[in-house]
């Protein structure tokens, strides 16, 4: 059975990096301050921390990789992402590629909210996010070029944008369980309800929580549901309603870690959201991965396909439905698309800045 978006990467961040059993070098984690960093709202942070953690050695072709809403660098070192691309002989194999993977502003080990500030943490957005990444890649690990810019889910929308904001650092892009266009329709829809249902939450108290707020849980366990595991693999999962009953419970009884503050943020970042305005200016190699049943990227509007009409070097690989994907979940398991990244990494041209 398949946890919620939140849920499971709760499950992903409880899991200790170096147990991981994988065919890869131990990762490295660090941490690099940004100096005045200032937001798109015009508000400046002193010192904002940026926690990352690289696999291999920074003589290999330095690899960008970037984490989902909720998530940080634990929840990619898993053994069906990095198990999948990072061993000997695959495709990101971290004995010839440096990888970088932060987390983002308010994910992981970085500077957030609930580290003290609570509401009073400046309101980040997707381009802030980027901007940090970028002078982290850039002045904090001093990596002037890389191979590839490569992110699932938020991180996927990260890439389009780092495409655009920067399009000579990488010779290749590969965004994944995401589009181009503005953040909307159901996708939005569904992220306003459980932001909303937490906010109004009497335990929330402005922010001021002496505990988490009771709905947070039942608001995150609909968010999921709704929007991530798959129709046919629901259907496999829980054709009965007993069956669908028991995943619900399973679900409403683990444990939800995240502060209340930080997952708001995280999701709200969100809002403004739209990579569609500079497709043109995007000079690297572009994969889009996506997968036929993505509950919040459903190929079925056409919106992608008009999107990457604009994209010069772009190429759309759909993963097909079946009760083995897990709708936007899917993208989470590199063995649906590892080929594809060897065979993008092997004809994408080296550029230099």
């Amino acid at each position: 059975m398949r946890t919620s978006c939140a849920a499971l990467t709760a499950i992903l961040l409880s899991i200790a990096i170096p147990a991981m059993a994988a065919d890869y070098p131990a990762p490295r984690q660090g941490d690099w301050i940004a100096k005045d960093f200032k937001f798109h709202t015009g508000e400046t942070m002193p010192e904002l921390r940026m926690h990352y953690t690289t696999v291999g050695e920074p003589s290999g072709q330095p690899v960008l990789v970037l984490h989902g809403s909720g998530g940080s660098a634990a929840s990619m070192l898993n053994a069906s992402f990095a198990g999948e691309l990072f061993g000997a002989g695959q495709p990101l194999d971290a004995s010839k590629y440096y990888i970088i993977i932060p987390d983002s502003i308010g994910h992981g080990k970085s500077s957030k909210p609930s580290d003290g500030m609570k509401t009073g943490f400046p309101k980040y957005d997707y381009d802030d996010m980027v901007e940090a990444q970028y002078r982290l890649v850039t002045e904090g690990l001093g990596v002037k070029h890389l191979r590839l810019v490569i992110g699932n889910s938020m991180g996927g929308m990260h890439t389009w944008l780092w495409g655009e904001k920067y399009p000579k650092a990488m010779d290749a892009l590969i965004p994944m369980a995401s589009q181009p266009t503005e953040m909307a329709s159901r996708n939005w829809m569904l992220r306003r309800i459980m932001l909303d249902t937490i906010r109004n939450d009497p335990d929330y108290n402005g922010g001021n929580y002496a505990s988490q707020p009771r709905m947070m849980k039942y608001a995150i366990t609909a968010y999921g549901i709704a929007s991530i595991g798959g129709t046919l693999a629901y259907q496999s999962q829980a054709p009965t309603a007993a069956k669908a009953d028991k995943i619900v419970d399973e679900r409403l009884a683990a444990p939800i870690t995240a502060d209340a503050n930080d997952f708001i943020y995280q999701w709200e970042s969100s809002h403004d959201y739209n990579a569609a305005g500079k497709l043109e200016q995007i000079e690297a190699s572009l994969l889009l991965i996506n997968s036929a049943d993505d509950e919040r990227n459903p190929p079925d509007t056409g919106v992608t396909d008009a999107a990457m009409k604009r994209v010069k070097s772009g190429h759309l690989y759909l993963i097909p439905a079946s009760t083995e994907t897990r709708g936007h979940g899917t993208t989470g398991n590199a063995a649906f698309y590892s080929e594809q990244i060897r065979e993008l990494l092997q004809t994408a041209p080296q550029r230099t800045m």
